[in-house]
């Protein structure tokens, strides 16, 4: 089976969001794969998906600590400006983290380790909603 749909995220703030859950409720069919794949790729560039910690949510806080620190605003001699300070920044998170994910299902299930969830990088202030493209391919 092949299928194919474009789901949106809702609007977050700045920072790294659990959505996991957001995106099963998005993907009923999902139910329908007993082995196979979930590629899921995000239509922004200054918003990612990564894959990592579900339990403590003081990692998705440290993580995005970290990323204001590796990409900062108001960095000297930044010309892509237009859009405001927190642009550019957003579009160097985006390519670092990524933009896509694929992963395993098995028996309609995700198959992820016991603390792996998907996270929603939201790296503009206001960055509004996000859409996804999400394809299934399995048996």
């Amino acid at each position: 089976m092949w299928h194919r749909q474009q789901f949106t995220l809702s609007a977050r703030p700045r920072g790294f969001h659990l959505v996991t859950e957001e995106v099963l409720a998005a993907l009923p069919r999902l139910a329908e794969i007993r082995t196979g794949l979930l590629h899921l790729q995000l239509m922004h560039t200054s918003a990612s998906l990564t894959l990592n910690e579900n339990a403590d949510p003081d990692v998705r806080h440290d993580m995005a600590l970290f990323a204001a620190r590796i990409a900062p605003e108001r960095l000297d001699g930044l010309r892509h400006t237009l859009e405001g300070p927190d642009d550019m920044p957003a579009h160097v998170l985006a390519s670092l983290f990524g933009t896509q994910l694929t992963l395993a299902v098995d028996n309609g299930r995700l198959l992820t380790g016991t603390w792996q969830g998907i996270w929603l990088g939201e790296h503009r202030q206001n960055g509004g909603a996000r859409r996804i493209t999400a394809t299934l391919t399995g048996e």
